[in-house]
């Protein structure tokens, strides 16, 4: 009796799952294509909006020095800006693989930086410091040998602290590097000397020691593919540079970050309510979360769809093949395809399906976090069908194909519906890891929640609201799953009965 009982149920779920697919697929495809109505050529910037006074939000809008030249670049050469936000460390791999045009991030020119990518002419001369905390002993570079160092990763001040000191703790921005000297984490922060001062002025107490590590220019980093980009903007950073626009935008730019960033006199009251009007009343905020939520929440239903879907095909393959010693060149593709999706990172996955595999391909980035993570689950999502469906009975596949119901039949309306009941809990325990996971979108300049607790980090300064409410968004979206997941549970065995 319990064979037919599912029968229904399974056929109509495989089809419903189906076209919930090629919705979401559809919807993300419909949000790429608006960015190519404007016919007039495109400058895209890559860059990292934690480094003011370069780049850094203000409301919704990226601005800065780096920003607000680029787009005078662009002006100047009849083409349309276009900035895109992603971690520091994707800035240059961006540029070389033909994602963005070019890099301007407070870049410093390095002999490394130099084989992998041209620079042009420099824009700003600049300088690594040293912050250290009240009362610290430490008053020269030789006294940093043995501390813990925190600096951004990727950055020279990372270079520099690595090769003369020693081996520094990594932060994914400066803020964070600082949030961690304020609460002792780390014992000093090497960091650029223009943000440097704008984190001491919002934390009181710290200090920069007077004597910089280095010397440095910024410089605007260009793939060695494209030496017509290169001339061009070497060609107008000069024009720039003689008429005084690079004076004028630096000056405008002057402790534009600090004075958008302090505390207005009733916030600087002490108590929970100043903090959380900062963090999240203040310039509205609260929009990098939800915005970055949606963002999150498409990402992770698209790509759960993708794993159910795909996972489920895998599944049923392999367990096909255990059973019947049929598609062995399927399965051994299969067991290929798992291997290599469980034995490397996701963020290596996404970054090689974005850098490399779309490479050369103008394609929506939410789609490819669709894509990558989709592919990821289904590879997880894979085995646990198949664990699903070795462990229905073998007698069920039996009484179906007695009653002259052919293989594929019986095991897509008799056996799966079982193996789904069966595994549900597990299902549900890679959906939860796989919401959690996208987290690392930020590194394709995906703007989802995590990131959007990063940008009110950088502007306030302030690492316990953003990162508490990220994580209390996520425990709840992680709480409401788990309850509807149960109340299906509950829903199959009332079928059972």
């Amino acid at each position: 009796m319990q064979m037919w009982t599912h029968t229904k149920m399974g056929s109509r779920g495989l089809r419903l799952w189906g076209w919930l697919l090629l919705a979401m697929v559809f919807v993300a495809g419909l949000s790429g294509c608006k960015e190519q109505e404007d016919k007039t050529p495109e400058l895209v910037m890559a860059t990292d909006a934690t480094f003011p006074p370069y780049e850094y939000f203000r409301g919704e809008e990226i601005v800065g020095i780096d920003v607000e030249i680029v787009q005078e670049l662009a002006r100047r050469n009849g083409m349309r800006p276009r900035v895109e936000n992603m971690k520091f460390e994707s800035v240059i791999a961006a540029v070389q693989g033909g994602k963005v045009d070019l890099a301007a991030a407070g870049i410093t020119v390095s002999p490394d930086r130099e084989k992998q990518v041209n620079f042009t002419r420099a824009y700003a001369r600049a300088k690594q410091v040293i912050i250290v905390p009240p009362g610290s002993p430490v008053s020269s570079t030789e006294q940093m040998k043995g501390l813990r160092i925190g600096v951004q990763h990727g950055t020279t001040g990372d270079q520099y602290v690595t090769k003369n000191i020693g081996e520094p703790e990594r932060f994914a921005n400066g803020a964070l590097a600082v949030a961690a000297l304020v609460a002792g984490k780390v014992d000093v922060v090497v960091m650029d000397g223009e943000p440097a001062e704008r984190h001491v002025a919002r934390n009181a107490g710290l200090s920069i020691l007077p004597q910089p590590l280095t010397a440095e220019e910024y410089a605007i980093a260009v793939s060695k593919s494209r030496p017509e980009l290169l001339e061009m903007l070497n060609r107008t950073l000069a024009e720039m540079e003689a008429d005084g626009t690079l004076e004028r935008i630096a000056a405008a730019h002057a402790g534009a970050p600090a004075a958008a960033s302090a505390p207005a006199a009733e916030e600087q009251k002490s108590g929970m309510f100043a903090s959380f009007y900062t963090n999240f009343i203040k310039d509205d905020r609260w929009k990098y979360l939800t915005n970055g939520l949606l963002v999150t929440v498409e990402i992770s239903a698209a790509a759960a769809i993708i794993g159910i879907v795909l996972g489920a095909l895998i599944g049923i393959i392999r367990s096909t093949a255990d059973q019947t010693g049929r598609f062995k060149v399927l399965d051994l593709l299969c067991r290929l395809y798992l291997t290599v999706m469980r034995g490397t990172p996701v963020v290596v996955q996404l970054l090689i399906i974005y850098f490399v595999i779309f490479g050369s391909v103008e394609v929506n980035k939410v789609l490819v976090a669709i894509v990558a993570f989709g592919l990821n689950s289904a590879a997880y999502v894979a085995e646990i069908i198949r664990s699903g469906i070795m462990s229905v009975d073998k007698g069920q596949m039996e009484a179906g194909r007695s009653l002259g119901l052919g293989y594929g039949y019986t095991m897509r309306s008799v056996i799966m519906p079982q193996a789904f009941k069966n595994v549900l809990p597990a299902l549900g325990n890679e959906f939860i890891v796989l919401l959690k996971e996208t987290s690392i979108c930020g590194y394709i300049a995906l703007q989802d929640l995590t990131k959007g607790g990063d940008i009110i980090l950088s502007q306030t300064y302030d690492a316990f609201l953003p990162l508490l409410a990220v994580a209390s968004i996520y425990l709840l979206m992680v709480v409401v799953l788990s309850h509807l997941l149960k109340k299906l549970e509950r829903r199959l065995q009332k079928n059972e009965r």
